[in-house]
């Protein structure tokens, strides 16, 4: 009983001495796959709505990606700023675009060489504020091909992502790859369950229904920001700590 009352003591005193995990934030920087909804536009769902419950009380997320938003239309906007401004040393960015960047019918539209020095202009500019980046491929579309095989939308800006992101040395995650992976595991057919997908009179805000193999369901985005959280897990051990710990009863 003594020695056990000892144990108990020593435990006791080590978790007073311990240090309070210092508050950080971790922002999104990003487009429609990632950013919050209006009402209107439910049940789509960018898989930035449910990573924020993910993490515990020293972790705030702040959700900065929009939609429509490219690389270039991001700082125009100010929206990387308001990052910058808003960010303290330590803060983590994840920083998550190509979507609107590769399509050149699209306005805020960027070259490869654009796309890739505007992604190391980010970085470099949040190192000089002593932030944390980490680079997103483009998460995946959904494309199958006749046989079945999923099929990759975003090879080339989704590679210049992972270049930028071995020559800066910051982590990557590799949402294309990733979540091709798990579009084919789940298959042709239910793999609809992740997107947007409703048919005529279904829901009232998409009244003509909707065929989206871009932008997420509820579900979708959920299963998306597992993604994240999972590579999150696997290359950022310092975050793994701030995830909510399992409840054991």
């Amino acid at each position: 009983m003594k020695k056990n009352g000892l144990i108990f003591s020593a435990l006791l005193l080590l978790a007073f001495s311990l240090p309070e995990k210092k508050k950080i934030k971790i922002f999104i920087a990003g487009d429609s796959t990632a950013s919050i909804k209006e009402t209107q536009a439910y049940p789509e769902t960018g898989w930035g709505m449910p990573f924020v419950y993910f993490w515990d009380s020293t972790v705030q997320v702040v959700n900065k990606a929009k939609n429509g938003r490219s690389t270039k239309s991001f700082r125009n906007e100010k929206l990387w700023q308001q990052i910058l401004d808003e960010s303290s040393e330590g803060d983590y960015v994840l920083i998550q675009f190509g979507h609107n960047d590769e399509v050149p019918t699209k306005s805020n539209a960027t070259t490869e060489i654009e796309f890739r020095n505007n992604l190391a202009v980010f970085v470099t500019e949040a190192k000089s504020e002593k932030l944390n980046s980490i680079l997103l491929t483009p998460v995946a579309r959904r494309k199958f091909d006749s046989t079945g095989k999923i099929v990759g939308t975003h090879d080339v800006y989704a590679q210049i992502v992972r270049e930028v992101a071995a020559k800066e040395k910051v982590p990557l995650i590799d949402m294309d790859i990733k979540a091709q992976q798990l579009y084919q595991q789940i298959g042709v057919e239910h793999s609809k369950l992740l997107f947007l997908q409703l048919k005529p009179g279904e829901h009232p805000n998409h009244p003509e229904g909707k065929e989206d193999n871009t932008h997420f369901s509820e579900l979708g985005a959920r299963m998306i920001a597992q993604l994240v959280l999972r590579e999150i897990k696997k290359e950022i051990p310092e975050l793994a700590d701030r995830i909510v710990k399992p409840v054991i009863k």
